[in-house]
């Protein structure tokens, strides 16, 4: 029943009993009733899945799962046993309004999925990744479907459930990449071997996914036949027009962008509205309304320039925001009230043996392609994980009448089932880190004088370089002792969903920049001067930061580094000042710091304050100081500044500090003696000074170093001291506990110096709880040095 208001025509509201209003403040009047309720719906979806997800992430569940639970709470399974609370929040008039808004959250979640794909990864996948998708697809789909129509034969069902029990079977087949990237980057798994399989796979799965989905959409809609045909020509021809016309232009676009600049909110505009035309065009012609801003999503070039603006500019809105909308409203159309226990049962056991047919398949097939039963069964728990893409067919079917609400919510629960015994079934069976743990001793303090240094130098921008490569020429590579320097260059992943770790001496120029351009430029000279003592590998690390080390302990491990050198978080201004901090960074080297494979060194940059932003031919004497206050981190930099003395323009200072009334302590004794070797290997060198100093407390530690920082270009010194009354009050000033306390002090702004800081740890064989907050001591405390008999 409807009531007519007559108000003035400026003030004319057409409006239904029941339906919620407001009363304005300021105008004697009613506020727009559709603004108000759609305000207060999404308000209450955003707190309501933020209020689950809080609890559901101590169970190791994923935030898809939350928020689909979210919307089961708000809809009839709970809320909406209240009858008055249900017709107030979510009032049938309101209805369309919200999933309209929802289904551009849908939209353009999968634009954006789409944009981050490399379209090679569908028309050339790699063998592995073919035969594997192809196999999970094909052998899936077929048995799933044979147990279909076997359970519809011999088990009494429902009429809705005898018609739809082929196609739920059939869609335990899908795997889709915007299913797949979301749980990968949920579990940090992108940069281990099976987080990239399972992505490849999951792309080339798609392009099945496509044709059967295509053919399913349009003939769910279409009953005769001949409008058939002209539906999948259509659809062929939406396809073309997009891969001949609309992708050319978007490639002249980007050719025309200005290098190194910002992309104009202009294109961006345009393409939006494009994604809009095309949602729309797939509508008419039959398909989802995701079909055309999917295959657009695949024709923009993936990363800069246009891929990463359009990732900066709508992921925040769309991830955070539109896209959870649209998996409550998913969860507020579930009833689980409704769902018989029979059908239950039914829809279960198709569920459950389509993921156990994945699963032997996937194993059965990992071991004919050689991949361990342990990564073979995480890619298929991976895969066989639910998410958007079987939402978005479920509603596509219950919209089209294909599916009845009963049969709709069991799928929806199915989803939510699948995905919660997945995601922490992962999380407790597989450690991306476990590979990079170390099992042997792979230090500079004890190795042999005559073999190969491998190094390890991260560079995140040409403002490294410089240093980086001073540093490696002091490192002294001789003939007796080369130097493999590995050069790794981080670049943060934008407007990709895969990480890549590629090699920059290929001749392919398309993930090359200037960082690269630089690094490789240096490091062409630097073997260049060095030839015949140096070899140089460099590669291109595309990833997130919160996984970028995982990249870091592989590299490491495969090119057996010695040491690792990872720049600090904090960036100098030649005025001396902080230019840049970056959290991201820092977060980085306190994970490589926990769990490295080697040694590792995070260098201070401060080289531009002393002018030396070029990389120069080292003439003039560059003075080194190892400050000593023992222990292993101590010890290792004592390693490395003793290899550095060997080289002929280096001069290293040794300074000892030791605790005023110690002398007859254990650990100064077996310091004392380590000392005694490397003065021993170091005589005759003038260029090698020992000196020690002897001071009462944190004051007068800290009065010494200040004098002396200044005389040197490079400082070395050990993360981790034990606890000693040199130290008691300087931890309270602490900003980067990471470094340790003396690193912490000489890398503080506050410490006006130009020389560049090096803060060694010791490769550790173990890790421990107290390790990772750097308050512990290696188990290993043998620090004797190997003696090379034929050194002068």
């Amino acid at each position: 029943m409807e009531k007519n208001i007559t108000v003035p025509l400026d003030h004319m509201v057409c409006r239904k009993l029941g339906y919620l209003t407001s009363w304005s403040l300021w105008e004697n009047d009613y506020a727009l009733s559709p603004t108000i309720i759609l305000t207060i719906q999404l308000v209450v979806i955003f707190f309501t899945s933020r209020f689950v997800d809080v609890w559901l992430r101590q169970l190791g569940q994923t935030s898809i799962v939350s928020q689909i639970v979210a919307g089961i709470f708000l809809g009839p399974s709970l809320l909406g046993q209240n009858g008055e609370a249900a017709r107030t929040l979510f009032p049938v008039e309101g209805y369309m309004t919200l999933a309209t808004f929802a289904a551009f959250g849908n939209m353009f979640y999968h634009f954006l999925v789409a944009v981050k794909i490399d379209p090679i990864m569908i028309l050339k996948p790699g063998r592995v990744a073919m035969y594997l998708a192809a196999s999970a697809f094909s052998i899936t789909m077929f048995f799933t479907f044979i147990l279909a129509l076997f359970m519809r034969k011999h088990i009494v069902m429902d009429p809705g459930m005898h018609n739809s029990i082929a196609l739920i079977a059939m869609s335990q087949a899908f795997t889709g990449i915007s299913v797949v990237s979301y749980l990968v980057n949920e579990l940090k798994l992108q940069n281990t071997d099976v987080g990239r399989l399972a992505l490849s796979v999951a792309v080339f799965s798609d392009a099945l996914n496509i044709l059967m989905v295509t053919l399913s959409f349009v003939a769910g809609v279409v009953r005769h036949h001949i409008i058939f045909i002209w539906a999948v020509f259509t659809t062929i021809g939406v396809v073309f027009f997009i891969v001949l016309v609309i992708r050319p232009v978007i490639l002249i676009t980007i050719n025309r962008l200005p290098l190194g600049k910002p992309v104009d909110q202009k294109y961006v505009s345009y393409i939006i509205l494009t994604t809009l035309f095309l949602g729309f065009i797939s509508e008419v012609i039959g398909q989802h309304y995701i079909f055309g801003p999917s295959i657009l999503g695949l024709v923009v070039p993936e990363g800069p320039p246009l891929g990463a603006a359009l990732e900066s500019r709508l992921e925040t809105f769309v991830m955070g925001f539109l896209y959870p909308t649209y998996l409550a409203i998913s969860g507020l159309q579930t009833n689980i009230l409704e769902v018989k226990l029979k059908e239950m049962w039914i829809v279960g056991t198709v569920v459950a043996f389509g993921v156990v047919v994945r699963t032997v398949t996937l194993m059965s097939a990992g071991s004919y392609m050689n991949i361990s039963l342990r990564d073979s069964f995480v890619l298929s728990m991976i895969l066989s994980s639910k998410g958007i893409l079987e939402i978005s067919i479920y509603n596509f079917w219950i919209r089209n009448k294909i599916l009845r609400q009963e049969e709709f919510s069991m799928c929806i629960i199915s989803v939510v089932a699948t995905t919660a015994i997945v995601t922490p079934l992962i999380r407790y069976i597989y450690d991306p880190t476990i590979n990079s743990q170390p099992v042997k001793r792979n230090t500079l303090q004890h190795s042999k004088h005559d073999t190969e240094l491998r190094m390890l130098v991260c560079i995140h921008n040409p403002e490294n370089v410089p240093t980086i490569i001073n540093l490696l020429e002091v490192s002294n590579a001789t003939e007796d002792s080369p130097i493999a320097a590995i050069a790794l260059v981080l670049v943060e992943l934008a407007g990709r969903s895969v990480p890549i770790l590629i090699s920059n001496d290929t001749k392919s120029t398309r993930n090359e920049t200037a960082t690269v351009i630089a690094t490789s430029h240096a490091l062409k000279m630097y073997e260049q001067k060095n030839e015949g003592y140096t070899t140089v590998q460099s590669y291109t690390s595309i990833s997130s930061y919160s996984t970028m080390h995982l990249d870091i302990f592989r590299t490491a491990i495969e090119r057996r580094a010695s040491i690792l050198i990872m720049p600090f978080h904090k960036q100098w201004a030649i005025d001396g000042n902080v230019e840049t901090i970056s959290p991201s960074i820092r977060r980085m080297n306190c994970k490589v710091l926990e769990k490295a494979p080697c040694s590792i060194g995070i260098l201070v940059d401060r080289g531009i304050l002393k002018g030396t932003s070029n990389i120069p031919t080292i003439i003039t004497k560059f003075n080194v100081v190892v400050i000593f206050l023992g222990g292993p981190d101590d010890a290792e930099s004592l390693a490395y500044g003793a290899r550095m003395a060997r080289h002929e323009s280096v001069k290293l200072t040794v300074i000892r500090f030791l605790l005023f009334g110690s002398e007859n302590s254990i650990e100064r004794k077996r310091d004392s003696e380590l000392m005694f070797q490397y003065k021993q290997m170091n005589m005759g060198n003038e260029r090698f000074l020992y000196v020690e100093e002897v001071v009462r407390d944190g004051v007068g530690l800290s009065q010494c170093i200040r004098k002396i920082v200044n005389l040197f270009d490079l400082i070395l010194v050990g993360r981790y001291h034990q606890d000693s009354p040199l130290f008691l009050g300087l931890e309270d000033w602490s900003e980067c506990p990471e470094l340790g306390l003396i690193g912490d002090m000489l890398a503080s702004p506050d410490f006006k110096m130009t020389a560049s800081v090096l803060v060694i740890q010791q490769q550790r064989i173990r890790a421990s709880k107290r390790e990772s907050r750097a308050l512990v001591v290696p188990e290993d405390n043998s620090w004797s040095i190997t003696m090379d008999k034929n050194l002068k």
